[in-house]
């Protein structure tokens, strides 16, 4: 039998270091995706000694990037069987009058164009094989609105439509997609 492979974003810390962490107890194959390759390295260390990893470093907002790190997969790890987008980030915690810009465009990047980059990028194999799990980590924050949250919540509430549309795009080709809304 197969092993199956599961592509991580943001697997360097928090959800996606604990969820590769599981998986690879669970005998999926890894491909661990993040921007800071110190700790890609330390994870492959500790955690090729369970399963098969091979690391990706670039930034999810860099649609070239993207597309370029996926295209250079190895034989053993190109087909994604599962993908968890859970790269994202929350900056600045202002009312909207007094927001940053910078920290905007850097949540929307992240939260919202960069799950919609991988996932571009992944769902072709998906789609042509008529099989696969797409994974959105989203918040609860995505749900209900709380003061100073204004953009960051805007972005987790996208991740949730993308989510729910790209269940019903995706169905008619045997594709699962689901969503995961943790909060404090």
């Amino acid at each position: 039998m197969d092993l199956k492979t599961a592509l991580i974003t943001g697997a360097t810390s928090g959800i996606g270091k604990a969820t590769a962490e599981l998986l690879a107890k669970n005998g999926f194959n890894l491909v661990l995706c993040g921007r800071r390759t110190d700790r890609l390295d330390q994870l492959q260390n500790t955690l090729g000694a369970l399963t098969g990893v091979y690391t990706l470093t670039f930034d999810v907002r860099n649609r070239n990037e993207v597309f370029k790190a996926m295209e250079s997969l190895p034989q053993d790890f190109c087909q994604i069987d599962v993908l968890i987008n859970n790269a994202g980030n929350a900056h600045g915690m202002d009312k909207i009058d007094s927001g940053s810009m910078d920290d905007w465009d850097a949540m929307l990047d992240i939260n919202v164009k960069g799950l919609l980059h991988v996932s571009k990028a992944v769902m072709p194999q998906m789609v042509e094989r008529k099989e696969g799990h797409i994974i959105n980590i989203g918040s609860l924050a995505g749900k209900e609105v709380y003061p100073k949250g204004n953009v960051y919540c805007a972005s987790k509430f996208a991740v949730d439509a993308i989510s729910q549309g790209m269940r019903i795009d995706l169905n008619e080709h045997g594709i699962r997609v689901g969503a995961v809304n943790p909060g404090l």
